[in-house]
């Protein structure tokens, strides 16, 4: 969370493209780990977001852009959030989010590959699944910037683009549509083990892990273990959603030097972007 490496056409979104693949998902992480640090504002996140619009691009969903200007510990930060969507009938929703910056630490590289990286891979991978299949609720993916906090983690120095978007949907009305809200942050872990966050909604919640067990990944996805985090699923539990957070933080290299790509893993990646998938057809 080896380098595997894959075909070109892996990385690009078809028609046929039925399920999700842990081999394109990781292949994608690599691309976005090599920007190297990709705080909020940086010249890498900006390299970052170009990257992950020229994939979307190949997926035939809507793409925007939501930019706006964050007021931080260190100032003023421009910062932009990603949004696909890809259309369904119902006139429901389902949104599938996560975030792709890293978090600054001024002493030492920090390439975030399971902390940031991971989910910029899986939400890739899942835009790539989803295209040109017919869907019944508009699916939303969601890349945010800002989840990490420039100083010490607080109410304030944290989450900004997950902040910015549910005041958005809040305002045009998308938020009233949300089924559901399912975040992704440090899914590449190639120790998995991810537990019950119990900020988030319970039914969704439940949904999940059951899902998980019907796919025979219980071991990863333990019943029994619970967390309890603030990360980009709060503004919205705030506001009502129903939203859970799928994250592994079990993860000794968490905010270190040594959290790179060694340590991140395909077969991890392909659990939680199923499990996310089924979980969506469930929904629907």
């Amino acid at each position: 969370m080896p380098r595997i490496a894959i075909l070109l056409f892996t990385a690009l979104c078809t028609a046929s493209a039925a399920d999700f693949s842990g081999s394109s998902a990781l292949e994608f992480t690599r691309r976005a780990v090599a920007f190297g640090p990709r705080p909020a504002g940086s010249e890498a996140n900006r390299a970052l977001q170009a990257y992950i619009k020229s994939q979307l691009k190949l997926c035939g969903c809507e793409i925007m852009e939501d930019p706006f200007t964050a007021s931080t510990p260190r100032g003023p930060v421009a910062m932009k959030n990603i949004i696909a969507k890809f259309p369904g009938k119902s006139g429901k929703a389902i949104a599938l989010t996560g975030h792709y910056d890293t978090k600054v630490f001024p002493g030492f590289k920090f390439v975030g590959a399971s902390d940031g990286g991971s989910s910029t891979g899986a939400l890739l991978e899942l835009a790539r699944a989803l295209s040109g299949r017919p869907r019944v609720d508009d699916v939303y993916i969601v890349f945010f910037d800002g989840e990490e906090a420039f100083g010490e983690w607080s109410d304030t120095d944290s989450v900004y683009g997950s902040k910015h978007v549910a005041a958005k949907w809040r305002a045009d009305g998308t938020l009233g549509r949300l089924k559901a809200l399912i975040n992704l942050d440090m899914v590449g872990d190639a120790h998995l083990n991810i537990k019950r966050e119990m900020n988030g909604n319970p039914a969704l919640r439940r949904l999940f892990w059951n899902t998980a067990a019907d796919l025979g990944y219980q071991a990863y996805f333990p019943a029994d273990d619970t967390i309890t985090i603030e990360d980009d699923h709060m503004p919205f539990v705030k506001l009502g959603v129903a939203a859970i957070d799928v994250i592994d933080f079990d993860y000794p290299p968490w905010h270190t030097a040594a959290d790179t790509m060694d340590k991140v893993s395909a077969q991890s990646l392909e659990m939680v972007g199923r499990v996310t998938l089924e979980v969506v057809r469930r929904l629907e």
